[in-house]
């Protein structure tokens, strides 16, 4: 059964740092495409937002424009781990963060939970 776990979420203050984690339980992680994506509290209903995704080998990452020189996605794939470094947070950056997953031969597409993070002004 795939499922992907995220943790390390939080309340801090504007300017401080996290760092998100997301276990990605499966087979095989190799070919998978990992992305961080995000869902702000105001805008329940609406799609999640795009953060920073990268390659299954590490390559090819793309961040949103608010997030570039702050985040930094990175991932282990001998640990199926992905990783979001979340610096010089803003309030702006509160939201509901997602892990997402995507097989890259029929595209499947899997998602965690969430993970809280609050930054207070």
């Amino acid at each position: 059964q795939v499922q992907l776990v995220e943790s390390g979420g939080g309340l801090v203050q504007a300017g401080d740092s996290l760092r998100l984690s997301c276990a990605f339980s499966v087979r095989t992680f190799s070919g998978y495409t990992m992305a961080w994506f995000r869902q702000a509290p105001q805008a329940p209903g609406t799609e999640r937002e795009f953060v920073a995704g990268i390659g299954w080998k590490g390559a090819n990452i793309e961040y949103t424009d608010s997030v570039k020189s702050r985040f930094t996605i990175y991932r282990d794939n001998a640990k199926k781990m992905v990783y979001l470094q979340m610096n010089s947070l803003q309030s702006e950056d509160t939201a509901v963060y997602y892990c997402n997953a995507i097989e890259g031969v029929f595209m499947y597409s899997y998602w965690g939970q969430g993970t809280q993070v609050t930054v207070s002004s």
